[in-house]
C-alpha cells in the first residue's frame, strides 16, 4: 500500500481546519482585541499623566482614594488586584478584582487625586485569548492541541500549494526531454 502524500495532505488540512476553527475564531479576534488596545479605550483605559514625576503619596491614601469609587467596589487591600506605580507619568494604576481601573495622581496634594476610572477589559479578553478564561486544562488539553493542529495546516497548506508549481515544472522538464 502506497502512501499518498497529497491525499493525506488534503485530508489533514479539511479535518484539521474543522476542528480548529472555533477556538482559531477565538483566538483571531481576541487577538486583534489585544493589538489595538491602546487605542481602543473600550479594550483598555488611555494613561493618563499626573502633576509630579517624583512620588509623594503612600499606600494608605491610595486605599482611601480607592474606596471613594463605588464602581471599584474596593473597600479594602484584598480587593485590589494589582497597582502598577508610573513615576514617569506620575500616576499609579489601582486595578480592582473586579477589573475596575483607577488611575491616582501620585502627589498627594493635587487638585484631582483620581485621573480616572473607567472598566478594563484588556485583562478578560487575554484570558479568552490564552484559553485560561476555561481553566488552566484548557490551555493545555484545547489551546495547545490546537496550535499544534494549527502547525500541521500551514504545513499541510504550504504542501498543497507548492504542489501545482512542482507539476508544472515536472511536466516542462518532461516536454524538454
Amino acid at each position: 500500500m502506497k502512501l499518498n502524500i497529497k491525499l493525506w495532505s488534503r485530508r489533514i488540512h479539511r479535518w484539521g481546519a474543522i476542528i480548529c476553527a472555533l477556538p482559531l475564531l477565538l483566538v483571531i479576534v481576541s487577538g486583534i482585541l489585544l493589538q489595538v488596545k491602546k487605542q481602543v479605550p473600550w479594550v483598555q483605559p488611555p494613561t493618563m499623566r499626573g502633576t509630579t514625576k517624583i512620588p509623594d503619596i503612600d499606600l494608605e491614601r491610595i486605599l482611601q482614594i480607592s474606596r471613594s469609587v463605588p464602581e471599584a467596589n474596593i473597600n479594602e487591600w484584598r480587593d485590589i488586584d494589582r497597582l502598577d506605580v508610573r513615576p514617569s507619568r506620575g500616576l499609579v494604576k489601582v486595578q480592582s478584582t473586579s477589573n475596575w481601573e483607577l488611575q491616582i495622581d501620585l502627589n498627594q496634594h493635587a487638585e484631582q487625586s483620581i485621573l480616572l476610572s473607567a472598566y478594563r477589559r484588556s485583562d478578560l479578553i487575554e484570558a479568552f485569548h490564552d484559553g485560561s478564561i476555561f481553566g488552566e486544562w484548557s490551555k493545555l488539553l484545547i489551546f495547545l492541541p490546537n496550535g499544534l493542529i494549527l502547525l500541521g495546516l500551514w504545513l499541510t497548506g504550504v504542501y498543497l500549494w507548492y504542489l501545482p508549481y512542482q507539476s508544472r515544472a515536472k511536466k516542462r522538464k518532461r516536454l524538454k526531454s
